[in-house]
């Protein structure tokens, strides 16, 4: 047998792969557009406005607003539920900071329940990690694989707790044919450069609930009332400035068309390299909640007998 590229032989790849080329024609024209329109602030602008109405139309919600960033819109959600201080959350332990923070400036107590081998939130430790104290539960779609959202929706409904979805990694992501960021009572959604679609940064938050939509919009706003007759500076309640622009709300747009395909095509793929690897002893394929589809937004393996470093 050849030695391996780490021990001295001949690398299989000498060329690097592709780099990912998200922005084409689309994004050109639509950001010249904003630009020209010589309004690049959301208020008065239309791309914003328009990025929204569309992305709450493909998830079949009636509430979306945008933000500055994906932990932007979970801060968002968590500011819209409104927990007191010291009021706990429970979410997964393995996450990005931006789970965590917004839940940290409102004054609440992250609890991390446990994983399950499929890397998502076991609902039986959920349910075990529920005291007085409890708010909510914020379910991760980690690397985009769901969550059992059968039994995140029954705790939530049995114990009278909001259900936030964390679909950063996950958009477009099927659970039992339904989408993601649609079972919860609100979900957040990021568009960092990384993810199936991007505005470079980015979030939007999508709720189904009249009665959060408010909050949830004013909550991005500073807590603005923007409302005729309430004068130029009425402010309802402690918020920051999370606004997305114009640029990136045009960049939104052209990217909205494209997601599917992008989803399509990483599930295609991650489910192509898991038939081709999943023989191999020592090495666990990234797995597949049972009903859901993955969008793979990374592929994770977990690897026996060899140190990861090495693999890698």
């Amino acid at each position: 047998m050849e030695k391996l590229a780490i021990d001295g032989g001949s690398p299989y790849r000498t060329r690097e792969f592709p780099r990912r080329t998200p922005f084409g024609d689309e994004e050109v024209a639509l950001v010249t557009q904003a630009i020209r329109s010589q309004n690049l602030f959301w208020s008065g602008g239309t791309m914003v406005n328009e990025l929204e109405e569309r992305f709450a139309e493909l998830y079949g919600v009636q509430h979306a607003t945008a933000s500055s960033s994906g932990t932007a819109a979970i801060h968002v959600a968590v500011g819209t539920i409104d927990p007191e201080p010291g009021d706990e959350i429970i979410t997964g332990p393995i996450t990005d900071a931006g789970s965590i923070v917004p839940i940290l400036f409102q004054n609440a107590i992250p609890i991390f329940a446990d994983i399950n081998s499929d890397y998502c939130m076991d609902p039986e430790d959920v349910e075990r990690k529920i005291t007085p104290r409890t708010k909510a539960i914020m379910a991760i779609h980690l690397f985009g694989n769901p969550c059992d959202m059968d039994a995140m929706v029954d705790i939530a409904r049995r114990h009278n707790l909001f259900l936030i979805e964390d679909c950063s990694q996950a958009h477009v992501t099927e659970y039992k044919g339904r989408l993601l960021g649609t079972f919860g009572d609100i979900a957040a959604f990021s568009l960092q450069q990384s993810k199936h679609m991007t505005t470079g940064d980015g979030g939007i938050t999508i709720t189904n609930r009249d009665d959060l939509a408010g909050r949830m919009a004013g909550f991005r706003d500073k807590g603005w009332a923007r409302r005729p007759g309430w004068g130029p500076r009425t402010y309802m309640f402690l918020a920051p400035n999370y606004r997305m622009t114009e640029l990136q709300g045009a960049v939104g747009l052209a990217q909205l068309p494209k997601v599917k395909g992008v989803v399509a095509r990483r599930n295609q793929l991650g489910d192509y390299l898991t038939s081709l690897i999943q023989d191999i002893p020592g090495l666990d394929p990234a797995p597949v909640t049972e009903g859901g589809k993955h969008s793979y937004w990374l592929y994770p393996m977990r690897v026996r007998g060899v140190a990861a470093e090495d693999f890698a």
